[in-house]
């Protein structure tokens, strides 16, 4: 058995395990750094697009479901509704959507939907972000004998008609928000994205 040492070879093996070690700490640490740049389970969820059966939706009845941490309302209107909404073009500030902000273009319709009978809109007053309620009924005392149906903002008395477009006087500069959205059947929507995957 030889005394001698060889010291280059042991710098060499010394060095390399150095870099090796060294290069496993560094991913070790780089991992939980580069992966907190992604967004968490939680903030995907809250922006994913949400999908929601509407098989048992009635005439006239309004669901809420959530999505970007906003209520989306989906309401079934009735014909006498969607005929109604062709008649108020007098008494609103915007009847023909012009703010293309307000909607997708597949819904710049004076139904404001992809199917008439199906509205599908943002639950937040355009004013200073109250709800406003849902009110169907036709001539309520304390809303007058013009009103047809819509939704009335409680904290400003801002007022939109059930396509979501706003009246004229009130404080509410614009329509209410519809949502991207698309049929993935008859009875299934999903919000949040067009057909074409855009959000």
């Amino acid at each position: 058995m030889s005394n001698n040492v060889d010291n280059d070879k042991r710098r060499f093996l010394t060095t390399a395990a150095s870099v090796v070690v060294g290069g496993a700490g560094t991913v070790a640490v780089a991992i939980p750094f580069v992966s907190s740049m992604f967004p968490s389970a939680k903030a995907y969820a809250a922006g994913a697009p949400v999908e929601v059966d509407i098989s048992k939706l009635e005439s006239g009845q309004q669901i809420t479901v959530e999505w970007r941490g906003k209520p989306v309302w989906i309401i079934k209107r009735s014909p006498e509704t969607i005929a109604n909404l062709a008649t108020q073009d007098d008494i609103l500030l915007d009847p023909e959507s012009t703010t293309s902000s307000q909607q997708p273009n597949y819904t710049a319709n004076q139904t404001r939907s992809i199917k008439a009978e199906i509205m599908v809109l943002v639950g937040i007053c355009t004013h200073l972000g109250c709800s406003p309620t849902y009110r169907p009924e036709l001539a309520p005392e304390d809303l007058g004998a013009e009103w047809k149906g819509g939704f009335s903002c409680p904290c400003h008395g801002s007022k939109f008609d059930l396509a979501g477009r706003v009246h004229k006087n009130v404080p509410a500069p614009i329509n209410l928000e519809v949502p991207p959205h698309y049929f993935l059947g008859d009875n299934r929507i999903l919000i949040g994205e067009d057909a074409k995957g855009a959000a």
